[in-house]
């Protein structure tokens, strides 16, 4: 028979076996789950469809659990993305900055610094069982989602990886005016963005097998004989016209 224990109170009362008291849930834990509800709801739902009542039923936490971790639902969604892409960001500027260290003070190719900016997000794309290729999908939304607010984060978690890769395409391509090296790089991160979150419109196009929409090596291969060509392409004869006026 099971001993009585008291409880708060100092009351006795029975501790069947049968039935252990739950234990309370780490707090990481529970932060970790509640990012998690919020980006398979915020995939389904969009960022301002997404109720905190859907959340917190969703990850089995109360709103006062919500509010000790975030504090507001804005909180909550930087929590979310930087969650992943700060990680992403650091594996970015680290694979920048070796390809700079080899190189040894001399200009960098271009097409391994599109290698290296690219190669971390598709492997986040390849990444099923861990969420990265539902967060990579979230993440094609946001980059759709009309809140001036979540444009604003958007730019704000890139923009140390935006300025350090600018700069090094500028060492790397220095003949190609300022402007025009900006353009190219807007339809560049496009591509890559269409690249992650438009699977679908892949098999459609060309008919491709559903396992080589996420072949992250094979994407690569040809992503980087794209952009490379892209950013390498002779620059439009109306621009040095214009230039030359």
């Amino acid at each position: 028979m099971p001993a009585p224990q008291k409880d708060r109170r100092g009351a006795l009362r029975t501790i069947s076996p049968e039935r252990p008291e739950k234990a309370a849930r780490p707090e990481h834990e529970t932060r970790t789950r509640i990012i998690e509800a919020a980006e398979a709801l915020f995939m389904l739902h969009g960022f301002e469809g997404t109720s905190l009542r859907m959340l917190t039923a969703r990850a089995g936490v109360n709103l006062a659990a919500v509010n000790y971790h975030f504090g507001s639902k804005d909180a909550l969604i930087e929590a979310l993305f930087r969650r992943r892409l700060d990680p992403m960001n650091a594996e970015r500027a680290a694979g920048l900055a070796r390809l700079e260290t080899e190189a040894g003070g001399r200009p960098l190719a271009p097409a391994a610094i599109i290698r290296a900016f690219i190669a971390p997000s598709l492997r986040m794309f390849e990444d099923a069982r861990g969420g990265g290729r539902n967060f990579i999908r979230l993440l094609g939304r946001a980059y759709t989602d009309p809140s001036r607010g979540l444009r604003a984060l958007m730019g704000q978690l890139y923009a140390d990886a935006m300025t350090r890769y600018r700069d090094a395409f500028r060492r790397a391509l220095p003949g190609l005016p300022h402007e025009e090296l900006s353009w190219r790089l807007y339809f560049m991160f496009g591509t890559l963005s269409y690249t992650l979150t438009a699977t679908d419109t892949m098999q459609l196009i060309a008919g491709s097998k559903q396992a080589d929409r996420y072949d992250a090596r094979l994407i690569e291969q040809r992503l980087l004989a794209f952009l490379t060509a892209g950013l390498l392409a002779a620059e439009p004869r109306e621009n040095k016209v214009r230039q030359a006026a």
